[in-house]
């Protein structure tokens, strides 16, 4: 192992890589994840809510254009989950090549929630002004988290291949 390959990998123990050798998803990963798939999180939250299923929309989305702008602008999250339960040893080429533009498909995703929320704000005036700067920030903020972490870069860099057994 190069001197170089050594220290890229320091900071981290034997419980910090999964099964082929890859080091597990940073936790940033997730949290960007889940910012983009908020919309479905919360339809499946009223899904599984017996009792009133449109509640929890209504209460988070006031606006029921605003709860299928999310859903819309969620896709691009739903295309990267499926890139995650597909990342394995021998995956398709287009998963490959998809995995190592996650990144720029989660920064597209997180760019692309942003306009529709502008849209939604400039066009329909569905939304407050200060629900927009609040958007915009926490969208440039795991913008530079994607970014920023080593860990993340790590994560694009690697993909699974077979470990020889032993």
């Amino acid at each position: 192992m190069s001197k170089k390959h050594e220290k890229k990998y320091q900071g981290y123990s034997i419980e910090d890589f999964d099964s082929y050798d890859c080091l597990k998803l940073s936790k940033r990963f997730y949290l960007v994840l889940i910012f983009i798939l908020r919309g479905y999180i919360v339809w499946l939250m009223s899904v599984t809510n017996m009792r009133d299923r449109t509640s929890i929309i209504s209460w988070i989305y006031p606006e029921t254009s605003l709860f299928y702008l999310s859903l819309f602008s969620g896709a691009i999250g739903l295309f990267v989950l499926l890139i995650i339960s597909l990342r394995r040893p021998e995956a398709a080429t287009w998963i490959q090549l998809s995995w190592k533009h996650c990144r720029t498909i989660l920064t597209s995703a997180l760019l692309f929630d942003l306009l529709t929320h502008a849209i939604g704000y400039f066009y329909w005036q569905l939304l407050s002004l200060e629900l927009v700067i609040m958007q915009t920030i926490i969208s440039i903020a795991l913008i530079s988290l994607c970014y920023t972490s080593e860990r993340f870069k790590i994560n694009i860099e690697e993909f699974p291949q077979k470990v020889p057994e032993k």
